[in-house]
């Protein structure tokens, strides 16, 4: 029978880390003076479902993203929010388990879809796109994120504080290579407790 598993001994993530978020300046600014708060994303594509995010321990992948946004927004005055996270009980998809988890959310998505006589969403690119590997677009990742969370508040069991997951993106950096150039490690915040405090990132000094 396909099931989720209850992992709440070790889903806990120790530590604090750093997380980088693309956006206007002026955006910045009101967060780090308490104006205002970052909003979730919710979008039907989003990677991780629901939330705030943010680029682990990569500040040039934020400025790049609100420097180039994939949406061809236009951002007058590009910036980038520093944040320090604690992920707490975390969906981390660097961990077996977890990935068990979201292929068995799917499953048992599949299944609730065929009784409903639905169709499921597809992750698909954008059209005229170079590399068709990429597939940016993710409605059916998002939907299955977001069903197991469902799940798990419908049964009444601790929800998810935060989602992290690795993305293998973009090019490779040589021939044959194994690594990719626009790999990285995504962030996506559900509790907004877990984000202790935002900072403005400073160059590095020399000494």
């Amino acid at each position: 029978m396909t099931r989720l598993i209850s992992d709440s001994m070790y889903a806990a993530v120790p530590g604090l880390v750093i997380g980088f978020h693309g956006c206007e300046r002026s955006l910045r600014d009101d967060v780090i003076n308490e104006r205002k708060k970052l909003r979730f994303s919710t979008g039907k594509y989003e990677w991780l479902g629901h939330g705030i995010y943010f680029w682990q321990n990569n500040y040039e992948r934020a400025l790049e993203f609100v420097t180039h946004p994939p949406d061809g927004r236009k951002i007058v005055h590009p910036a980038v929010l520093g944040a320090v996270i604690n992920l707490d009980y975390c969906l981390d998809l660097l961990d077996t388990k977890h990935i068990r988890n979201i292929k068995n959310g799917f499953l048992m998505m599949v299944d609730a879809t065929l009784e409903r006589e639905g169709k499921l969403p597809r992750n698909r690119n954008k059209e005229g796109a170079d590399n068709l590997q990429d597939k940016v677009i993710r409605e059916l990742d998002c939907q299955v994120i977001e069903y197991v969370h469902e799940r798990m508040r419908r049964k009444g069991v601790r929800q998810y504080d935060s989602v992290r997951g690795v993305f293998i993106e973009g090019t490779p950096i040589y021939e044959d290579a194994g690594f990719f150039d626009k790999t990285h490690i995504q962030i996506c915040i559900r509790n907004p407790n877990c984000i202790k405090g935002y900072f403005i990132p400073r160059e590095e000094e020399q000494w």
